[in-house]
């Protein structure tokens, strides 16, 4: 069974918003284009 990307998509959103001071603006989730997440360190 294939994983619905809107599916991942909420749950980045979700966890976004509990860590991140500024969701739409994100310092510590960010987006991999073509590979996926990564976490980085807030500066």
């Amino acid at each position: 069974e294939a994983i619905n990307t809107e599916t991942i998509m909420v749950h980045v959103r979700k966890l976004r918003e509990k860590i991140e001071a500024n969701p739409k603006k994100p310092e510590y989730l960010k987006v991999v284009w073509g590979i996926g997440y990564k976490i980085e360190k807030g500066v």
